[in-house]
């Protein structure tokens, strides 16, 4: 191919204005993509607070009794069961299969919608992540349909409309852009070519979505943990517990991915009953908890992202075998939520590695604010094939205090990352013949 003058190949000026044709257009969709990811986290949060916080209150239910979440949990199963089998898509991806950056098409979109607000405010043992990324993605795709012909661009726009409707629930858009770009980057697309548009839209949505929160009032969650206060720097204990603290929770991640792997095929052929089973299997494991430790069964139930204060909250905070029934049954309610449901597998796995934290800080020399960071890195990286999104995520969670633990962070990321992919391998591993 001849070159120009200027020594460049013929397309490569056009390629360039395409390239920052498709940069300004995600800038721009980053705008209404987060008005609609605003009204769908303040629908689900005020949906949340109405089944366990408001009604509770108005009977005079407090606590919240151990039978509540039951009627609440069949009605969510029932909603999500009726997403997967009757609407287009199948209520949206699988959550055992990690955190897709696919692209929904806007015809599958009603029905992650209904899975979504159907079943994750009425106690399903899922995050919101998942749905937010396919709001995001299908909205940039139906705006971008009239400028832009299907294709990689389509693509691209996708992806940053992802970033930027997940920005705000990770509490960074920084956060946001590494999920989707390293997502992107084990789909097959070029990381080079997403990482500015996703930057751009995840920045533009963050700051509208903020704008959108002081303008109307309302309270939109955002991942937080409230309650900790970082040392300067780990001690050579923190270091050294925090090797096997990876590697027992990269053992409990296989046993719940395990459980999940097996309901999967029954999930696949009769999706309406193992929904129903899945939110009858998470009722009683709320009700057990609430009656063997005298605690509220919404502990058991959501995402664990409001209630990861429960951890830290001092006088209040779950005792040693309140903590292990909390891991047990929330770990089995995960299980069969992640195979048979609909939402994010991220908020969840968080809140157990917290919890497996907040367990074995009692170690001689292991604080508890190293302790839960490491639980918290390592099960984010064993559930997840993302070790940076992982280690980004969990030091920003912990605030700018906390640059201290930072190799806390990035030890467990590695042990649990590396030890759930050699126990993957091990399992697929064909057994040789006699």
């Amino acid at each position: 191919m001849a070159a120009t003058s200027d020594g460049r190949a013929p397309d490569q000026g056009a390629q360039g204005r395409l390239y920052l044709r498709l940069l300004a257009l995600a800038g721009l969709i980053g705008i209404p993509v987060s008005v609609a990811a605003f009204a769908f986290l303040a629908l689900l949060h005020w949906l949340t607070a109405f089944v366990w916080e408001d009604l509770p209150d108005h009977w005079n239910l407090d606590p919240v009794p151990w039978w509540w979440p039951a009627p609440w949990l069949l009605l969510g199963g029932a909603l999500v069961a009726l997403a997967i089998t009757k609407l287009p898509g199948h209520g949206g991806h699988v959550p055992i299969d990690g955190l897709s950056a696919d692209l929904v098409p806007p015809s599958h979109l009603p029905g992650v919608l209904l899975a979504a607000l159907g079943g994750l405010p009425l106690g399903v043992v899922l995050g919101p992540e998942a749905p937010l990324m396919a709001v995001g993605g299908a909205v940039a795709v139906i705006l971008s349909s009239r400028w832009v012909a299907r294709g990689p661009e389509t693509g691209l726009l996708g992806a940053s409309g992802s970033a930027a409707a997940v920005a705000v629930i990770f509490g960074s858009p920084l956060v946001a852009a590494v999920f989707i770009l390293e997502s992107v980057g084990r789909a097959g697309l070029r990381p080079t070519k997403v990482v500015l548009p996703c930057l751009l839209s995840a920045g533009v949505g963050a700051l509208v979505f903020t704008g959108l929160g002081d303008w109307t009032g309302l309270a939109v969650a955002s991942l937080r943990l409230p309650g900790l206060d970082p040392p300067e720097r780990p001690d050579l204990a923190d270091l050294l517990w925090t090797i096997p603290l990876a590697l027992l929770i990269a053992f409990g991640v296989r046993q719940i991915h395990g459980l999940g792997r097996l309901l999967l095929p029954h999930a696949t052929r009769r999706p309406a009953l193992m929904a129903m089973t899945a939110v009858a299997v998470t009722a009683i494991a709320a009700a057990a908890y609430s009656l063997l430790t005298g605690r509220s069964p919404v502990e058991v139930l959501l995402s664990g992202q409001d209630e990861l204060g429960v951890l830290t909250s001092g006088h209040d905070a779950p005792g040693v075998w309140a903590l292990i029934a909390l891991l047990a049954l929330k770990g089995l309610a995960y299980a069969v939520s992640l195979a048979t449901l609909r939402g994010g597998p991220i908020f969840p796995a968080l809140f157990l590695g917290a919890a497996a934290g907040a367990l074995l800080s009692g170690l001689p020399g292991f604080g508890i604010v190293p302790a839960m960071a490491a639980g918290m890195a390592a099960a984010t990286a064993a559930i997840l094939p993302l070790p940076v999104s992982a280690a980004v995520l969990i030091t920003l969670l912990l605030g700018s205090g906390a640059t201290g633990i930072t190799p806390i962070v990035l030890i467990a990321v590695v042990i649990a990352f590396v030890t759930e992919q050699l126990i993957d391998r091990a399992g697929r591993e064909p057994v040789p013949a006699e």
